[in-house]
């Protein structure tokens, strides 16, 4: 299994890189890719082509992964696609970089989860009967599947809750303390506020 920091997005309303902010003395790149190294995983970054060439200098120890411009794809399914392309044969734990209140033993669970039951195509937590899917694990044969009906035009929506209404998908429901781990920081606003 891959372990893979989201970090591609533009980052338009929070005005710079959201993965290079650093709030707790390290980047939030850097932040995520600790969290899901306590699994055993191959942790890289998944990053946008215009973020590649730097990313690729400052992360000298993490695998980067540019987004595969061939899909003619935007936000995070390009970056998941993108590394399922890299990597066929590999489930993907994916990550946010903007999720800074994740906490280890969240992704430990989903983790578990997929260990014993390998019967869907990806392990999403739920917030209120919503999906999360910027925090979550996806089966190479579902992204397979996403992949094939994107190159025959059949994936109408690119949104990442479309793509799991078109896979069987295991859900862990999370409860009302653990709701702030699902927080997604987007402008300084939401820095002011956490």
């Amino acid at each position: 299994m891959q372990g893979i920091v989201l970090c591609g997005g533009k980052s338009m309303r929070m005005g710079t890189d959201k993965a290079l902010l650093n709030t707790t003395g390290i980047t939030w790149a850097q932040s995520a890719i600790n969290k899901l190294s306590q699994l055993p995983l191959q942790v890289s970054l998944s990053v946008n082509e215009g973020q590649y060439n730097f990313y690729s200098t400052a992360f000298t120890n993490t695998a980067v992964i540019k987004d595969n411009s061939s899909l003619q794809l935007h936000g995070p399914l390009s970056g998941l696609l993108s590394v399922h392309l890299q990597y066929p044969l590999e489930d993907i734990f994916i990550l946010a970089c903007d999720m800074q209140l994740m906490e280890t033993h969240m992704l430990a669970e989903l983790y578990s989860l997929y260990q014993t039951n390998k019967d869907t195509e990806a392990y999403i937590f739920s917030n209120d009967n919503e999906p999360e899917p910027l925090c979550g694990i996806y089966c190479a044969k579902g992204l397979a599947t996403i992949l094939k009906m994107h190159q025959q035009n059949n994936l109408p929506r690119h949104s990442m809750k479309y793509m799991l209404s078109q896979l069987t998908v295991h859900y862990m429901p999370i409860n009302d303390n653990q709701k702030e781990n699902f927080t997604n920081f987007n402008s300084p606003a939401d820095l002011n506020e956490g």
